[in-house]
């Protein structure tokens, strides 16, 4: 018995050391997932590394699909982890919101995406035994404008939902949705309504207050109706829900109790609920919403004003399409879709300043017209209108106005169904959202690198650096940015190397953000965040932690910093170009291979040491030299090396390969097969590169690619040249103004309406150092014009006469001087 006792108490030890052991060696990644432990690893690169601990898949777990609607309600299928049917599974959000998810009859555990009122990636904990939350994934939270639209109840005939109520718009109305995504032979129909209010914190001791977003449940319009993925109703006055004036359809299954939060369902777009207004709307709806509008004015009036704190909108379509670490379409009004600009009339494109303001996350809207020209609301109401909240909300987005979507409904479009749709008071919304003019716009510089690989600096200087490593190509430590660039050899059709190389990879980080990295893979482009790749199956915009990831197809990339800071990737012929874009406050703040932004080209080429290369003298040798100096060291690079040729070939060794030494020049002999077509190809400018690519790839495609990439950035250059604008001129009061443009060289003209004439200049022209010609002109009425010119020509002949009489005194002043003057020299002679 005693060795029995002895031999169970070993083996008691032995387990406890093995379960120590276990976990100071790493195995497993239970609460550990992202952490490299000592004998295997709980990162995302050991997949594709091959050192995962035994447990990773179970215990780092990924979701399917990986994003939803901030509205939640969408089941999210944890993969690699087998459960038991009919066991207990729950799911933490972000380590506050708790809720039971559910296991099928296969095993298959389900988390139902919560209500948030934020945007970007989740992280949520998983637990099976109700008390340990020690598996752990994340789920992307989108804008719901941005959901998946299969997803979303559809109502039909949307301008009807909008109008209900107002003259002549009745009815019945109808929702669709996708039956088939609500496992039920019912459905409950609920509304919900959105507001925002305030609500004293701290107990209310220091009595301060703060805005909270909230979206609750206000009643059912059907319960247990068929799921027949329609319905119609005519809808009521609700007296008693009318205060709620924005809300939401939502469609679960039947089983659901009514207004239970985060459980499966669809949701319809947030929309204004004109149909179950109180009666006195549908009785006379423009007095009711002019009564609205009136009091928003009240309003506006006592919050603080925003307009100074936002960005100045580009001045031109061009400006604004190019400027993509600023601006993005605004999806409202979008040219590549057919200018369907509902809000924005006359109109054909707008953007949205990507950044809500600092300080009151207001954002900027922009719209162009087919000239290319803002269109201001000084003469359209299709104008560019500003928000005192971000349509897109800003971080940390859970707080009002900063709630993405709906803190923008109710400061910005309800405001504008109120003054401007329900009843003709546009007047009182644009004094408060006026388009924000251009004059102080300043577009961004950008640089580029294409090709094998050539380089365009910030102030335009060419140049050809062929070094394999891995290079700063943009370096600026006290704007807090580093952009990295990766080259390899450039091979042939036959797997041998050329004497040259291309861009592979670049990762960049700016300020706290999260560190992006796009790379090439398999002809195409794969992004990677924290040296976790990214999937874009379900969505193209991402938010991010201090950047934004925009990817509108395989070949395009767009990565944006809260700086304004912008950098585009593409893929032309299997070649990678990056192109950067940077503010006007990195002015004299950068280095790397793209070169010192201050608009002289020839300090471009300096060195990590401080020294300049002269661009004129220096041979393709000392470029090289040069461009090998802004090696990056390993302690700084942002790359992932998740695979073991970029161990063996770019973590191990320096950071610039010197055995690789490329062509720096290549003869263009008559009897290469090429000649001919490279010669009738590569033309204009960018020929020089066009050449060298085709010579060194021995493709003509390569070549052609080079040039294209070249191509696009003169043209991107070219419409981000600053424009000179004088500043809008206002219509004068009973008169017509003739043009809409306020850019150097415009000229606009002036006529009064009849009955009135014009005082003043009758054109003026916008010069080019931002000034007006000639005065601002006004419109008077003829009678008025008879009496001011009579009285003007009574007050000249008393002017007249006053002159005259002056002039004659200073005369007979004059005289009396010469006189005492004469006097005196004649008495001095006498004496």
């Amino acid at each position: 018995m005693h060795t029995r006792g002895h031999l169970k108490e070993t083996i008691f030890l032995y387990g406890i050391f093995l379960l120590y052991s276990s976990k100071t060696a790493g195995q497993t990644c239970r609460g550990q997932c992202g952490d490299v432990l000592e004998k295997c690893s709980c990162h995302a690169t050991c997949v594709s590394l091959l050192k995962c601990c035994a447990d990773y898949n179970q215990s780092c777990v990924q979701v399917t699909p990986h994003s939803s609607s901030m509205l939640g309600g969408r089941a999210l299928r944890i993969l690699g982890v087998a459960l038991h049917p009919g066991g207990r599974l729950l799911c933490r959000f972000k380590g506050e919101i708790e809720r039971e998810g559910f296991i099928d009859d296969e095993g298959h555990g389900y988390c139902i995406s919560p209500l948030l009122y934020e945007t970007g990636w989740i992280p949520f904990t998983v637990s099976i035994d109700g008390i340990h939350f020690d598996r752990s994934g994340e789920f992307l939270s989108v804008h719901p404008s941005k959901a998946d639209p299969a997803f979303e109840v559809i109502l039909v005939n949307a301008t009807q939902w909008q109008y209900y109520g107002t003259p002549n718009v009745s009815g019945r109305l109808k929702v669709t949705w996708n039956s088939s995504l609500i496992g039920a032979e019912t459905v409950n129909i609920e509304l919900w309504g959105y507001r925002e209010f305030s609500r004293s914190t701290e107990a209310g001791v220091n009595g301060s207050s703060s805005l909270q977003a909230e979206l609750s449940y206000l009643y059912s319009l059907g319960r247990n109706l068929p799921n027949t993925g329609a319905f119609s109703f005519v809808p009521e006055p609700s007296e008693d829900y009318s205060d709620w004036k924005l809300g939401n359809i939502r469609i679960t299954a039947s089983s659901k109790s009514d207004g239970a939060r985060d459980v499966e369902g669809l949701w319809s777009g947030g929309h204004v609920l004109a149909w179950h207004l109180e009666q006195a709307f549908r009785d006379e709806s423009a007095g009711w919403a002019r009564s609205r509008c009136l009091q928003w004015d009240v309003l506006e009036n006592k919050l603080p004003n925003f307009l100074e704190d936002l960005i100045t909108c580009p001045c031109t379509l061009a400006q604004a399409r190019a400027d993509t670490g600023r601006f993005h379409t605004d999806y409202s009004c979008d040219i590549e879709r057919g200018s369907v600009c509902t809000y924005h009339p006359g109109s054909v494109h707008c953007v949205r300043a990507i950044q809500a303001s600092p300080t009151h996350g207001s954002g900027q809207q922009c719209c162009y017209d087919s000239t290319g020209a803002l269109v201001l609301t000084g003469d359209s109401i299709g104008g560019s209108t500003p928000d005192r909240a971000h349509d897109w909300g800003s971080p940390p987005y859970r707080e009002p106005p900063r709630v993405p979507g709906y803190s923008h409904w109710l400061y910005d479009v309800m405001s504008f169904y109120y003054c401007c749709l329900w009843s003709d008071h546009c007047n009182i919304y644009f004094k408060h959202r006026p388009s924000s003019g251009c004059r102080s716009y300043q577009p961004p510089k950008a640089g580029v690198v294409l090709g094998d690989p050539h380089f365009v600096t910030f102030d335009g200087l060419s140049y050809t650096f062929n070094g394999k490593g891995e290079y700063y190509l943009v370096s600026s430590p006290d704007r807090e940015l580093s952009v990295q660039a990766r080259t390899e050899a450039l091979k042939f059709k036959n797997g041998t190397s050329a004497k040259a190389t291309v861009l592979s990879s670049v990762a960049m980080k700016g300020n706290t953000s999260d560190v992006i990295e796009v790379r090439l893979a398999d002809g195409h482009l794969q992004v990677l965040r924290n040296q976790k790749v990214l999937p874009f199956t379900e969505q193209r915009w991402m938010d991010l932690h201090g950047v934004f990831v925009f990817t509108p197809s395989l070949q395009h990339v767009t990565v944006i910093f809260l700086s304004g800071v912008g950098v585009e990737v593409r893929v032309r012929e299997g070649a990678m170009a990056v192109t950067v874009l940077l503010p006007s406050e990195f002015t004299n703040h950068t280095q790397g291979l793209l070169g010192l932004m201050n608009s002289d080209p020839s300090d471009d080429l300096l060195t990590g040491l401080g020294e300049i290369l002269s661009p004129a003298d220096a041979t393709p040798e000392e470029i090289f030299t040069f461009g090998a100096g802004w090696n990056i060291s390993k302690t700084s690079s942002l790359f992932t090396y998740d695979s073991k040729y970029l161990m063996d070939t770019y973590y191990f060794p320096p950071s610039h390969d010197t055995a690789f030494v490329p062509a720096f020049s290549l003869p263009e002999t008559p009897d290469d097969p090429l000649m001919a077509d490279m010669l009738a190809m590569c033309l204009g400018e960018g020929a020089q590169f066009c050449k060298y690519d085709t010579l060194t790839a021995q493709s003509l495609r390569m070549g052609n690619a080079t040039l294209g990439a070249y191509q696009s950035h003169l043209a991107l250059t070219e419409a981000l040249e600053q424009v000179v604008s004088c500043g809008w001129l206002p219509t004068p009061r009973n008169g017509k103004k003739n043009g809409t443009h306020y850019l150097e060289g415009s000229c606009l003209s002036f006529t009064c309406n009849e009955g009135f004439s014009l005082n003043g200049s009758t054109e003026r022209t916008c010069l080019d150092d931002g000034s007006w010609t000639g005065e601002q002109p006004y419109c008077i009425t003829d009678d008025n014009v008879r009496f001011v010119l009579g009285a003007v020509g009574s007050l000249s002949a008393l002017v007249m006469m006053a002159v005259m009489i002056h002039l004659h005194n200073r005369k007979q002043v004059r005289e009396k001087k010469e006189e005492r003057k004469e006097r005196k020299e004649t008495q001095e002679q006498t004496c």
